[in-house]
């Protein structure tokens, strides 16, 4: 601190939103080390002042849902994130989490015997954004079952996924996650996901679940998760909530009635969404659910709409739809679709173009919504949702199409996002509460990112800091890792 200041940093003149969904009111913050000490018209001197005069000072971003996992660890400036405005993340979603991987870290696969184990990498080894972790389903099952076991658990197979899960909450971790398309996930009845997602909520845990189907069976799906809340008592959180393939648009306007039954009934269900009509996922699920076959439980794909994301082993095939690269190597899509695994397996990452934009804006709309990339850090062309969707939210859908009003976007992306994950002290702006803050042009902040060039940097995102610490400014990277692990609890 310089001399004779009484804070560390005191942005000045910004209009303030707090993080729940309250107007934004014109104030003065000051940080005194990790901490925001003095929110309104602060006299004191800052050791750094910040000028925040026209501009929106918010709480920094919470993706509620990423698959960073391994990013964090090997990328830690996580500039995708940071440059957009992000401070914390949650990892291990849809399943698939580090732990329990193995009783070590094993580059390109394994994992960590135990969240806590990750967590305490994290301390060691700091990142720029805090990290929050749940425990994947899938990961456990594999643990105690294996990947392509079609079969239920045995008693004494429940029970050592039981203790997993137990010993993952009590490290830390602020919940269960399934995915329930993928294998291991696939094979587990409904009694499994109950029997886990009960020891998650027993520790005040939450359950996020990407559920067997969000194409034409959206509507069971939603159903055996609400089954599943109601029976555990536990808080669920519904992944990605969308209706994916032609034949399911509108099933949304449904499945948000579902929730609000639910919800006035006392179940605590609430979803997340990215704001794109694409999403993305493996290739090898692509064709095993026979979704370019015209087999497919959930939807069924033209190889037009399937575009390469990540190809590691044959960059020159990203940016490309199977239907392209069809037609240079003389063959069908689908055939073209074959060759890509042969040369890529697991490794290959699409991007489908399945939803419309109708639905998009009714389901961000709803009150039960927050916000999540869904984000898949692999590739040289990612779904551009890895590096702009809250930029997105606040240009596009804030700005220009009025969806959201700016104090319930930000909500959405911080402070009901904090308190639906058990982060205490996040995602709000007030006296005490942890410095993690982003300020913004409201004018300017747009998402600049295209499924050709996904990796740019959002405009109109001004600084960034975590815990206290200035790690994005004027949309460079500061080269600072402040982050940390958080536990819940």
């Amino acid at each position: 601190m310089a001399a004779g200041a009484e804070y560390d940093l005191v942005i000045r003149g910004a209009e303030v939103a707090g993080g729940l969904g309250r107007p934004l009111l014109a104030a003065d913050v000051a940080v005194v080390g990790d901490r925001i000490a003095a929110v309104g018209d602060v006299p004191g001197r800052g050791g750094v002042e910040v000028d925040g005069t026209g501009k929106v000072l918010a709480p920094g971003f919470i993706d509620v849902h990423t698959h960073d996992d391994w990013a964090v660890l090997s990328e830690p400036d996580h500039a995708c994130k940071v440059l957009q405005g992000c401070t914390t993340i949650v990892v291990g979603n849809c399943g698939t989490s580090v732990a329990p991987g193995g009783d070590r870290m094993v580059a390109g696969g394994g994992g960590f015997a135990t969240i806590g184990g990750y967590l305490d990498h994290l301390a060691a080894n700091p990142a720029s954004v805090n990290t929050a972790a749940l425990v994947g389903h899938g990961s456990v099952r594999t643990a105690v079952i294996g990947l392509r076991d079609d079969r239920p658990a045995t008693p004494a197979e429940l029970a050592a996924m039981r203790a997993h899960v137990e010993q993952a909450m009590a490290d830390g971790a602020v919940g269960l996650s399934t995915g329930l398309i993928y294998e291991p996930g696939k094979y587990a009845p409904e009694a499994e996901l109950q029997d886990m997602a009960e020891v998650a909520a027993a520790a005040g845990g939450i359950y996020a679940t990407h559920m067997r189907n969000e194409g034409r069976g959206l509507l069971d799906s939603v159903a055996e998760t609400l089954r599943v809340a109601q029976r555990t008592g536990g808080k669920v959180q519904i992944s990605h909530h969308k209706a994916s393939g032609r034949g399911a648009w509108g099933l949304v306007t449904q499945s948000l009635a579902m929730i609000d039954a639910a919800i006035e009934a006392g179940v605590d269900v609430m979803a997340d969404q990215y704001p794109y009509t694409r999403g993305s996922t493996l290739l090898e699920q692509v064709v095993r659910n026979g979704g370019l076959d015209g087999t497919s439980e959930e939807e069924d794909l033209t190889p037009g709409q399937v575009l390469i994301g990540a190809a590691p082993h044959h960059p020159e095939w990203e940016g490309l739809t199977l239907a392209e690269l069809g037609a240079q190597w003389g063959c069908t899509g689908r055939e073209a679709a074959d060759r890509v695994l042969e040369g890529e397996g697991r490794a290959c990452m699409v991007i489908l173009d399945t939803m419309t934009e109708a639905d998009v804006e009714t389901v961000m709309a709803h009150p039960s919504t927050i916000i999540g990339s869904d984000g898949i850090p692999l590739g040289g062309k990612p779904h551009p949702r890895l590096h702009h969707t809250f930029p997105r939210v606040l240009g596009h859908y804030v700005r220009e199409r009025h969806v959201l009003d700016l104090p319930d976007a930000i909500a959405r992306m911080t402070g009901r996002s904090a308190l639906r994950f058990g982060l205490v002290d996040r995602g709000v702006i007030r006296e005490g509460a942890f410095a993690d803050l982003v300020l913004f042009d409201p004018a300017a902040v747009a998402d600049t990112g295209t499924f050709a060039d996904p990796t740019t940097v959002p405009a109109g995102i001004e600084r960034v800091w975590v815990n206290g610490v200035c790690v994005a400014a004027d949309g460079a990277h500061t080269g600072a890792r402040p982050g940390r692990p958080l536990r819940r609890g």
